[in-house]
């Protein structure tokens, strides 16, 4: 029995995805044709013998996100339930805050997966590689250059055995090629290690207010764990955490742009895996370039030029000479001609919110 844990995060955190998460909360922006997570639990729902995904972070429940866990679980037959935080709990503390939910019928493992990534998930690879040499933790990782490097987490490993020998979040200087994909998956044994973490935050918290010394400034609270700083550099070296590495796409989305080069990823791979997400160029009807997404109620008008790498949302209206190319159209968009030249970026209902493919190479051969 396995389970599945998707860290959605909150409203506080993705600014760098203003103006567009004004229009859709950000694990729903579309990315490809589909919500962002939508891509995760696809992956989820594949692997056997999988029980249940967990939705943990700390929106509002709100009706967008509610009607699309309720269409999720119907479509892929499966239990997915959101828990919400009291408050942000770092990467770690919504997993220790509801661990009797995750643990609830004795998983042998579960995974957990960052909602603001974009890869090709290699779960059963994953999973393959810790029935074979089971320890609490491991970690996906992937390469990246030098400079890339220091904008995630770095891993050294033990080439042989493939331990983490030391773990370093977002170094200054040059640590590893080896970066931390935001995806893992766990041991029952863990969540000890996050306990640790909170019994220690807790201590700590009642030393400082013996000392006089305790402001809401200053104390992130004892529920905050970050699994990065707080757990994998602490165990790194113990034998404990271990990494399987990936040659897949793999991308972070920070921001509209990055989520414009994750879409382009995406629709390169439903060639294979979704090929009826791809619009195919039909006599009367619009010149499709590449890959595109077009929802079934949209309405795209037969002179407009789409692609490569476009998506176009539900309801979005799209008028005669439109030229369209690196792009995701947000619902109910209308996108017109005014002698413009070709549209590109993230575009929504408001007008448009152009934001350009960020440069950025998700890590190693799989990169542009």
């Amino acid at each position: 029995m396995l389970k599945a844990v998707i860290l959605i995060g909150g409203p506080q955190k993705g600014t760098r995805f203003r103006p567009l998460s004004f229009e859709v909360p950000k694990p729903l922006f579309p990315v490809a044709g589909v919500p962002m997570i939508q891509h995760h639990i696809e992956a989820c729902a594949q692997v056997p013998g999988m029980q249940e995904i967990l939705l943990i972070g700390f929106y509002q429940p709100d009706e967008p996100l509610t009607q699309f866990l309720e269409t999720a679980q119907q479509e892929f037959n499966l239990p997915i339930r959101y828990l919400q935080e009291f408050a942000p709990l770092g990467t770690g503390g919504g997993l220790y805050h509801f661990r009797d939910q995750i643990l609830a019928g004795g998983p042998e493992a579960f995974f957990v997966l960052n909602a603001d990534v974009c890869s090709d998930f290699p779960l059963n690879a994953m999973l393959d590689a810790h029935r074979c040499q089971r320890h609490p933790f491991l970690l996906l990782g992937t390469t990246a250059n030098r400079t890339q490097s220091l904008n995630y987490g770095c891993i050294v490993e033990n080439p042989q055995t493939h331990e983490v020998l030391h773990y370093v979040e977002k170094p200054s200087t040059f640590i590893s090629d080896i970066i931390n994909c935001g995806i893992y998956l766990f041991s029952p044994e863990a969540l000890k290690p996050l306990r640790d973490v909170f019994q220690r935050n807790q201590q700590d918290r009642q030393l400082c207010l013996a000392l006089g010394e305790d402001s809401p400034g200053l104390w992130p609270g004892a529920g905050t764990i970050r699994l990065e700083q707080d757990v994998f550099s602490a165990l790194a070296g113990q034998g404990q955490i271990y990494v399987y590495l990936t040659d897949g796409i793999w991308s972070q989305i920070k921001s509209a742009g990055s989520a414009l080069y994750a879409s382009r990823l995406y629709l390169g791979r439903y060639e294979f895996t979704h090929p009826e997400r791809l619009a195919k160029h039909t006599p009367g009807g619009p010149q499709i370039r590449g890959n595109v997404y077009i929802h079934p109620t949209a309405k795209v008008a037969p002179s407009a030029v789409l692609g490569p790498n476009v998506s176009i949302g539900k309801g979005v209206t799209v008028g005669e000479g439109v030229r369209l190319r690196e792009s995701i159209v947000l619902h109910g968009a209308t996108i017109q001609h005014r002698g413009l030249g070709e549209h590109r970026g993230a575009l929504g209902p408001r007008g448009g919110y152009p934001q350009r493919p960020q440069p950025q190479r998700p890590a190693g051969p799989h990169g542009q």
